[in-house]
């Protein structure tokens, strides 16, 4: 049964269970970019919607026709990690005045002109896209919103694996089991040893793995693919999660 909702709004069907393992993946599926007219994909020509819902909220269409060059610059910049994002941004501007860049294939042909060195095996567009679908569908905030979430009804020896496509994903979660896996440094001046703190709510299982030669010729989609591995420990979790954690009830 496919539940088309963001993973924060899981909560409500979440909170009656505790898991031994949950594998959480991140990010667009193969479905969703095999179906053209999602407007996921450059390699169709079809409306730019980009959504994950389509019900709800602005399409990537309607948000380049009025955002700001600065904020087209800093979207494709920092979730695409772009290069050329600031010679993209001006190109969009200066094209939507003409006519309006409402196809896949209008916004894959202006950064296609204006990425001067292309990356072997990917197409110039693909940094663009990944950016605008990620601000468009606030990605991030929910990666972070669900993993405390999930920490939170872990049992004890529960895992949480996590599958992330792209850096940005990654980087959120290695630094969220990193935190829950160690202790927050003492000052000096405190009257207790690190050794008596109980122990952190999670324990890291293992190096992050990726997939070798022979599964990326398998299933060339897997190629960016990290997974990480955090076991529930018997040590508490902090208040701050919790009342994270209750606000989404």
């Amino acid at each position: 049964m496919a539940v088309l909702l963001r993973f924060r709004r899981h909560w409500t069907v979440w909170v009656s269970a505790r898991w031994t393992v949950r594998c959480l993946i991140w990010g667009i599926s193969s479905p969703q970019i095999d179906d053209g007219s999602r407007g996921f994909s450059f390699r169709f020509d079809a409306p730019l919607d980009m959504r994950m819902d389509t019900t709800r909220g602005m399409s990537a269409a309607e948000w380049i026709a009025v955002a700001s060059e600065q904020d087209l610059h800093e979207v494709i910049k920092n979730y695409g990690e772009e290069r050329f994002s600031r010679q993209i941004a001006r190109a969009i501007v200066a094209q939507r005045a003409e006519s309006p860049i409402d196809t896949t294939r209008k916004l894959a042909q202006i950064v296609a002109q204006n990425v001067r060195t292309r990356e072997r095996g990917q197409d110039p567009a693909t940094r663009t896209f990944q950016a605008v679908r990620i601000f468009i569908n606030r990605e991030l905030e929910e990666v972070g919103a669900v993993l405390p979430q999930v920490m939170c009804r872990l049992k004890e020896g529960g895992r949480l694996a996590v599958i992330a496509f792209h850096s940005l994903e990654d980087r959120i979660v290695k630094q969220f089991v990193k935190k829950y896996s160690q202790h927050a440094p003492l000052p000096r001046w405190a009257a207790v040893r690190e050794a008596d703190l109980p122990e952190p709510p999670l324990k890291i299982v293992g190096r992050a793995l990726k997939p070798g030669e022979a599964e990326i010729a398998a299933n060339p989609r897997a190629r960016s693919a990290v997974l990480r591995v955090a076991e529930r420990t018997a040590g508490p979790i902090p208040e701050q999660s919790q009342r994270k954690t209750s606000e989404w009830q």
